[in-house]
């Protein structure tokens, strides 16, 4: 078996497990149809980083292990927390910075990260004209579509800026638009560089 077989098949596994152990003892599932139990996951962004949940979801597995998944795409991890703590979801897969500003702000029904979905983070700097020799202090003055402020993506994109030793207050960054309508502003001529 090839490796990446093997990882893809692991993934795959730990999807599982984490939804079965999700799920157990969950007073929101119902029983399906079939005698299974009813799971309503909903994803932060459609991504290929969650490529092994599309294919166990195509290939039977969930229903094989007695789950009825309904697959929800929330468009931000705000509405995809805001999805678990009101009970339209079970499951959210989001970054952790949600339940960490659930729980400090208060929330007595905070929810619980109980599985690393990916090891890095997925995001790409995408430039409205072709660069040639790209270095970081290019972006120095120019504007970049960053997503919501206190989001993984804009987060993870100014760590990358300071371990760049660049100042982060010399890029103007747009927190403004939330991560999912960054591709959309960008299309429409927002920024000189977008983080998607």
């Amino acid at each position: 078996m090839k490796r990446g077989t093997i990882k893809r098949a692991g993934a795959i596994f730990l999807v599982l497990v984490g939804i079965l152990v999700g799920t157990a003892g969950c007073g929101k599932g119902e029983q399906a149809a079939a005698g299974g139990t009813k799971v309503t996951l909903n994803e932060v962004a459609h991504s290929i980083f969650y490529a092994p949940m599309y294919v166990a979801i195509e290939e039977g597995y969930f229903e094989e292990a007695g789950i009825e998944l309904n697959l929800v795409t929330g468009f931000g991890a705000d509405k995809t927390m805001t999805a678990v703590l009101t009970g339209e979801a079970d499951i959210g897969f989001m970054g952790s910075e949600s339940t960490i500003y659930t729980y400090s702000g208060g929330t007595e029904d905070y929810v619980v990260n109980f599985a690393q979905l990916t090891q890095r983070a997925g995001n790409f700097l995408v430039s409205r004209e072709p660069v040639e020799g790209f270095t970081w202090d290019m972006l120095v003055g120019k504007n970049v579509l960053g997503g919501r402020a206190g989001g993984m993506p804009e987060m993870v994109f100014e760590y990358i800026l300071a371990k760049n030793g660049i100042n982060v207050a010399d890029v103007n960054i747009d927190q403004s638009i939330d991560f999912g309508s960054t591709a959309a502003a960008f299309s429409g001529g927002q920024g000189d560089f977008t983080v998607e």
